[in-house]
């Protein structure tokens, strides 16, 4: 990919700075449309939000409530697409919302009727009313007293970094250029003040290089408005950034296949238990933040927030040794007047041109990516006087597409991609033993991540590429020696280089452990 880009000297028709959700989805598109597009990130694919999300495929139930239709319509359309797509990613999960109070029952069977009625072909499962005992079925471990019964609705659920990592994919197989740890450091003008290129730096040689651009978009997230400022430096800030955090359980809190939704908590969020990769994930909080980094730390009032909420559903309340890790993240909202209660701020995207001519886009969630990614490009192209051509991507499968991928068992979540692990354990039985007991993940998915998934760093490999990191930070540092070794081997890396990612990575997973 890089001798590419230094090897093309014509301008290209869009260069998408930011590896995430809106980028990855943005630059499948474009390419997808027979445009010449390369996408600058300036640390790993999805280190962001993107891959610190609730992990689910939903239309909205919070913006219902809200009175957004339209959102909560677009977005149940774009999860039935995303499912259509991507099977070997997208599942069908069961949500049950436990009732306590006698008026629970009609009023959210009620909104949840809605909820499903807006779906129409795109529909993932009936909602109904559960009976006391129906609940405990569903959700054997919820707390009893008091509870009367329940509300079951289908909606998706998804692993966020691996649906991006086969975007990437996607979009290279379509004619991309993509590069991670190639970070934009600045940008060039025509005579008029328009941009017409990005300076950026490989931050793996430290060698800096310069491409020309007929169109440049902002896909940077909570980044955003520095981006913008790099441009512009009196740009008004757009984004309204927030906070929310990630509890990750043993699974026996949670040991059915269906989820929790609490639609109220005291904070005004929507709360999930969700079954997860054999484990519990608990989320999440909304906290507003002044400050944006790409790795983000929980707050103490964040995770008693989660323990609290979640001791009052479930018959044993977690405490903190029960916690295996801990992730943040940062949602990029976009702002609405002075107001500091980021719940209720829309999860509409918005697109933005500045005077530069930088066509910014901000806003959106997981599960509108591919929508947001056409309304950009068709802007894009407009701005640039480019061709116009139609959106081809409602029904382009993405890499790895399969529709029988369970039959991979603990590789399914590759799809068509596990046959070429598969081909590798074969080639050589010890890479298919689990690195550790606690989690399911084989040297050989290092190796192929290595190889086929530009994972540049032991944190990419650990994170992202599986999501070790995520489910139980303490096995993911025991398993670091052995995954920088695999990495080093197919990088081309010394020891010195396995020892500083080793070291490195140990730092990293700190933030993920509760003290």
């Amino acid at each position: 990919m890089l001798s590419r880009v230094q090897a093309q000297s014509d301008e290209w028709d869009m260069v998408i700075v930011g590896g995430g959700a809106t980028g990855a989805g943005i630059a499948v598109d474009a390419a997808s449309r027979g445009y010449d597009v390369l996408l600058l990130e300036q640390s790993d694919f999805g280190k962001g939000t993107s891959s610190r999300s609730t992990k689910l495929v939903h239309g909205g139930v919070r913006y219902l409530e809200q009175g957004n239709i339209s959102l909560v319509m677009e977005a149940l359309k774009e999860r039935g697409i995303l499912r259509q797509n991507a099977p070997h990613i997208v599942h069908n999960l069961a949500f049950v919302v436990p009732n306590y109070d006698w008026w629970e029952a009609p009023f959210y069977g009620l909104g949840l009727k809605v909820y499903n009625l807006l779906s129409g072909k795109y529909g993932f499962g009936t909602s109904e009313i559960l009976s006391r005992e129906e609940t405990l079925a569903r959700l054997p471990t919820i707390k009893t007293e008091g509870l009367r019964g329940g509300v079951v609705y289908y909606d998706g659920q998804f692993d966020d970094t691996r649906l991006l990592i086969n975007l990437m994919a996607t979009a290279a197989e379509q004619g991309a250029a993509l590069l991670n740890y190639a970070q934009v450091i600045g940008f060039s003008k025509d005579a008029d003040g328009f941009l017409n290129g990005v300076s950026a730096v490989d931050l793996e040689s430290g060698e800096a290089f310069a491409v020309g651009a007929k169109v440049v978009i902002n896909a940077t997230g909570a980044f955003g408005d520095a981006v913008r400022r790099m441009a512009e430096p009196d740009a008004v800030p757009m984004i309204a950034p927030s906070q929310g955090i990630h509890l990750v359980l043993d699974r026996s809190f949670l040991p059915g296949d269906s989820a929790i939704m609490v639609p109220h908590t005291s904070d005004g969020r929507v709360m999930f238990a969700i079954p997860w990769h054999e484990h519990t994930l608990v989320g999440t909080t909304d906290t507003p933040i002044t400050e944006v980094s790409l790795e983000p730390v929980a707050m103490e009032e964040e995770i008693e927030f989660i323990l609290t909420t979640a001791a009052q559903y479930l018959h044993k309340a977690p405490s903190r040794s029960d916690v295996l890790s801990v992730f943040a993240g940062i949602r990029p909202l976009v702002k609405a007047g002075a107001g500091r209660n980021t719940s209720g701020l829309s999860r509409d995207h918005t697109i933005h041109i500045d005077s530069s001519g930088l066509l910014s886009i901000a806003g959106g969630k997981w599960t509108t990516y591919r929508h947001m990614a056409e309304d950009c490009v068709n802007q894009a192209s407009t701005l640039a006087k480019l061709p116009e051509k139609p959106c081809g991507t409602e029904h382009l499968s993405i890499h790895g597409f399969h529709k029988h991928a369970e039959k991979f068992g603990s590789l399914a979540v590759y799809g068509s991609d596990a046959m070429s692990i598969q081909d590798l354990i074969r080639a050589d039985v010890t890479l298919g033993v689990p690195l550790h007991p606690a989690l399911p993940y084989c040297a050989a998915e290092y190796v192929f991540a290595a190889r086929f998934e530009m994972a540049r760093t032991l944190e990419d490999a650990l994170s992202r590429r599986t999501r070790a990191l995520l489910l139980n930070a303490r096995a993911a540092i025991a398993m670091a020696p052995q995954v920088a070794e695999l990495m080093a081997r197919e990088l081309g890396r010394d020891a010195a280089w396995q020892e500083e990612q080793v070291l490195a990575f140990r730092e990293l997973a700190k933030f993920y452990l509760l003290s």
